[in-house]
């Protein structure tokens, strides 16, 4: 038991840890460490710096607690608090989709091209929106969310990155309460279908919110109402750019075809699967 661990017992505290996540997690000795640093209110690279004094009973106490916590599924990142993504740290509860690596893929399609006004649909933790306005200095942006717990995260995440002044958020089912146009529209939509997200795993599917991840359908209705609304708040030439599964890369090039877009490309991971779909929106009125 963990409680039988002494204070100032680091070493045995991750042999337990190391013990207890096996067969739990991918990593369980990385895990038993970076859960011992949260425990005593460290980056995980500063364990090496503090004494067995360091670790005291409430400290082994916590550790107890977050092995509980991760063994019934808990992600890290919740446990943490924070998950870093594109170059920053960003606040994450609950409340939000946990920012993902893949998710990068999205950002850097955004700055491939130039921007002054965007819209991040769905934001959620404001990851997108915020590493793109941290990014270009002069841009102005709207995060729109279904969530008003989802857009206090993104504030408080734009508060942290100093862009508050250039950042607006929305309260707003899609497209719905948005005004104006933007001459980039960005989203990682629920692309997840019913059928798959009853197999994914339990800290997705128990922890996450089941409303950023599934569309309750087939997976694709998001990209249907969003292409087929998305001119009407874009600029001439402006861009439209979303996040999709690995296995939808033609089926959702043919909506954006079928709502008008041009210059439709797929873009892939670092793995080689397809990850992001974009268009150009040709026809759009210039921003007054």
């Amino acid at each position: 038991m963990i409680g039988a661990l002494k204070a100032g017992a680091p070493r045995e505290a991750l042999a337990y840890g190391r013990g207890a996540l096996a067969g739990q997690v991918p990593d369980p000795g990385g895990e038993a460490r970076a859960l011992l640093a949260i425990a005593a209110g460290v980056a995980r690279a500063g364990l090496s710096g503090l004494d067995d004094k360091d670790f005291s009973d409430n400290v082994m106490a916590r550790y107890g607690t977050l092995i509980v916590r991760r063994k019934a599924g808990t992600p890290l990142s919740h446990l943490r608090g924070t998950r870093d993504f594109y170059k920053h740290t960003f606040k994450v509860t609950p409340d939000v989709l946990d920012p993902r690596a893949d998710t990068e893929v999205l950002v850097e399609a955004a700055l491939g091209g130039p921007i002054e006004r965007v819209l991040d649909l769905g934001t959620g933790s404001g990851c997108v929106l915020l590493s793109l306005l941290a990014e270009r200095g002069g841009v102005q942006g709207v995060g729109a969310d279904i969530s008003q717990a989802a857009l206090e995260v993104a504030r408080e995440n734009a508060k942290a990155l100093g862009v508050c002044a250039r950042a607006r958020f929305v309260h707003s089912d899609w497209l719905d309460g948005i005004e104006g146009r933007f001459d980039l529209i960005v989203s990682n939509p629920p692309y997840i279908s019913l059928a798959d997200y009853q197999e994914l795993m339990i800290d997705v599917r128990g922890f996450e919110p089941r409303i950023a991840l599934t569309d309750e359908g087939d997976g694709l209705s998001v990209y249907r109402l969003l292409c087929a609304q998305a001119g009407g708040y874009l600029t001439d030439l402006g861009r439209f750019i979303v996040e999709i599964g690995f296995d939808q890369g033609a089926a959702v090039q043919d909506i954006f075809d079928a709502a008008g877009f041009t210059e439709i490309q797929c873009l892939s991971d670092i793995e080689g699967r397809n990850r992001v779909v974009s268009g150009v929106w040709v026809g759009g009125k210039a921003v007054i």
